[in-house]
């Protein structure tokens, strides 16, 4: 849609105070326990974007990454939660361009995503054509999702239409592969900078708003969750377009997870538990989902390195 900066006046007030008692309420109200519990996680393993994005990545390693979404869970494991024939994987695969042809062998005929992150993760500061030269690239090597960070000046400066222009164009260079626009909310300053942005990012064609690239010094919290998936929520109400969440970086424990999906679930609804509509930006938070889903089977915690990630 066409940018309305006269939304964006509608969106500048944002109470930081109501929205952290909102998510006071959502986290200690909400109490998950026993087989519900080991339900939601594995929901949690099936929104995942399992996530390397390591300097020292190498193609043995996406490779190993891989075969582990391939099978997450240990098989003694998955045997006794009675899984049977059910598949439990992680949508996605997230890795650096280099790797993107790697990752899309490794996982043919799983149906698991290959996503790539781009214009010049994770600051998002080359020229704009290089930053275009980047998911054309990884669409081309057969990325179907593509992770981009803007310019966090351009929000810092309030260039809105800058920031359309920009994202825009990253939506037309992605072509059929899906557009995750990563707004980098801890170096925003403000939530009314994080609503913005993410009003911005949605009209200029976003398929999900993603918290963070995990290399900041604060990355995804909930208030700031809240705040964003508010602004989905306004989004829906007045165009009718369901826009994705992501939230990414530091979301490590299962105990995470499940409070995220909650607050997915109490301010949008169940329909934002599919992966369609929500993932988790995690590396290591696979490790402990199945830690506590040993403990649900058998009383007690293994060590980490029984659940190798790969």
């Amino acid at each position: 849609m066409p940018l309305d900066l006269g939304w964006l006046e509608e969106m500048r007030h944002v109470n930081r105070s109501a929205l952290e008692r909102r998510v006071g309420t959502l986290t200690r109200r909400r109490s998950i326990k026993g087989d519900n519990q080991a339900a939601w996680l594995l929901r949690a393993i099936s929104l995942m974007d399992l996530t390397t994005l390591s300097s020292d990545d190498t193609p043995e390693r996406v490779r190993r990454l891989c075969a582990k979404a391939r099978n997450p869970l240990r098989p003694d494991l998955a045997e006794a939660l009675g899984l049977g024939e059910t598949l439990i994987r992680p949508a996605a695969i997230c890795v650096y361009h280099p790797f993107v042809a790697t990752a899309v062998e490794a996982l043919k005929g799983t149906g698991i995503h290959v996503a790539a992150v781009s214009t010049a993760f994770p600051h998002g500061l080359a020229p704009l054509h290089t930053r275009l030269a980047e998911i054309i690239g990884s669409v081309g090597d057969g990325a179907d999702e593509i992770d981009v960070v803007i310019p966090r000046g351009l929000v810092l400066g309030a260039r809105w239409q800058e920031l359309y222009d920009e994202i825009a164009a990253f939506r037309e260079a992605c072509g059929e592969a899906h557009l995750k626009v990563i707004l980098g909310t801890g170096d925003l300053s403000t939530l009314r900078n994080v609503t913005l942005a993410s009003m911005v990012a949605m009209m200029a064609g976003a398929d999900f708003i993603k918290t963070s690239t995990g290399k900041e010094s604060v990355n995804a919290t909930l208030p700031v969750g809240l705040a964003m998936t508010r602004c989905i929520r306004t989004y829906r109400e007045r165009t009718g377009f369901l826009i994705g969440f992501k939230p990414a970086g530091g979301i490590s424990t299962a105990k995470a997870s499940l409070d995220w999906m909650v607050l997915m679930r109490e301010e949008l609804g169940r329909r934002w538990l599919e992966p369609e509509l929500f993932r988790f930006g995690a590396s290591s938070l696979l490790t402990d989902i199945e830690r506590q889903l040993e403990h649900h089977l058998t009383g007690r915690y293994s060590a980490a390195h029984r659940h190798a990630m790969g």
